[in-house]
């Protein structure tokens, strides 16, 4: 066989693969979902708890932390509070010193006999160094990779797990945005320090966070963790409603998709969005303008010159003309990197957790959502909107028709490209 076939066929099988990498699922949306009620009517809350999976549930409780200040305290003390087990999903872990005291809390827990259960993405965790992840095993915690580098799932490479789950004994779960890093560290007093929040949860709706837990907990080790130190029975502790779904290509991965354009459908008044990453498609930008059209106020909160990926600005930007020309506001956060992800609409729903507002997020990683319908919460959320607005700069559409050349050269390089990033 000569070299000329030898590296055709090579070349056919890396273009296979890539192809398989960029493939979205085939079953997608590809009409605008039409506007028949409103958050608060009922009929809303219905459909949500049957179209995107899981039933709402009532008496929750869940409170917002802002920034690694408060959030990572309250995880700790929840970790070394343990006396049954400990589940723990992320994207990001790294090898810097909030990942060291992390693994020192679940080794601890691990050694006094708490069963510790740790998934993190392969890619978010390169910058785990072996002596992290060898102390921790040696110490009892299970912890897995997801999806790490081989031969079998090179067709797979590009379906990351992007969740953010904490459970302990089975009765408290957090979820939200935070990565195990240093950069989200403090207050968001610099551009080395991240604008986040994390939420605790408390109630019934936890036990949907610990079957979202045990999805890649299945899919990595083929166990599943059951019985009532996993799965105790769990009473009303506070008011609101709230459910927890997640998506994933391997089922289920338009369920972000749908969420995001049936709640937007559904605004009569106000639409607050804050995003890290903000690539809508063709189908979120109509049903935002859709909104606007029907009077909704669109507030949209996104980060300024701090962003960790040009890639990501340029693809982002390059969407913003007809959302701008068509009334919807959109905000850049000046301080630091904001790293939220929050969806407020009409003062009834809150929309937290994992998913970012792009493609890759709708139908590339494996994400977790937590919906809560309690109008109290909305008032802090949009309360809490507000305050980052006060340090944020509004982008109006004479801006973005005078952003600069190379801007708009480099949008056009990366459209074709726009879902991956």
């Amino acid at each position: 066989m000569s070299w000329t076939i030898v590296f055709a066929i090579l070349a056919t099988l890396v273009a296979a693969v890539v192809a398989m990498n960029f493939a979205t699922p085939e079953k997608k949306l590809e009409r605008k979902v039409s506007h028949r009620h409103c958050v608060a009517d009922a009929q809303f809350r219905r459909e949500m708890s049957v179209l995107l999976g899981p039933a709402i549930l009532g008496g929750n409780r869940v409170e917002p932390f802002h920034n690694g200040d408060r959030i990572f305290p309250a995880m700790l003390e929840a970790i070394r509070a343990a006396r049954s087990n400990i589940t723990m999903e992320t994207y990001i872990y790294w090898s810097d010193e909030i990942g060291r005291t992390f693994a020192e809390a679940l080794s601890e827990r691990a050694r006094a006999g708490v069963r510790v259960h740790l998934v993190v993405d392969w890619a978010g965790s390169l910058k785990m160094d072996d002596e992290l992840l060898g102390m921790m095993q040696d110490n009892g915690v299970r912890l897995e990779r997801y999806r790490p580098l081989r031969w079998y799932n090179l067709g797979r490479m590009n379906n990351r797990t992007h969740r953010k789950l904490l459970i302990v004994d089975g009765r408290l779960g957090f979820t939200g945005g935070v990565g195990i890093a240093d950069q989200w560290t403090g207050h968001a007093q610099d551009p080395d320090h991240w604008r986040e929040t994390h939420f605790r949860v408390e109630g019934p709706v936890v036990a949907q966070m610990q079957a979202a837990f045990n999805d890649n907990w299945i899919k990595t080790t083929g166990e599943l963790l059951n019985g009532e130190h996993y799965f105790p029975a769990l009473e009303p502790v506070g008011e609101a409603e709230a459910h927890l779904f997640i998506a994933s290509p391997a089922g289920g991965s338009e369920s972000m998709h749908l969420m995001y354009l049936t709640s937007i459908a559904a605004a009569c008044e106000s639409i607050d969005l804050c995003a890290a990453y903000f690539v809508p498609d063709r189908l979120i930008s109509d049903a935002l303008l859709a909104a606007r059209e029907r009077g909704v106020r669109v507030r949209v909160l996104l980060p300024g010159k701090y962003l960790d990926s040009e890639t990501v600005r340029y693809a982002s930007k390059a969407s913003w003309g007809r959302l701008l020309e068509g009334g919807v506001e959109v905000h850049e956060y000046q301080p630091t990197m904001i790293h939220v992800k929050l969806l407020v609409v009409d003062g009834e729903l809150v929309s937290v957790g994992s998913t970012n507002f792009d493609v890759r997020s709708f139908r590339l990683n494996d994400e977790a959502s937590l919906n809560v319908y309690d109008r109290d919460f909305a008032a802090r959320m949009t309360e809490a909107f507000e305050r980052d607005l006060e340090r944020a700069v509004k982008y109006d559409h004479a801006m973005w028709k005078r952003r600069p050349l190379r801007e708009k050269l480099a949008e056009k390089l990366i459209r074709p490209v726009r879902s991956q990033v």
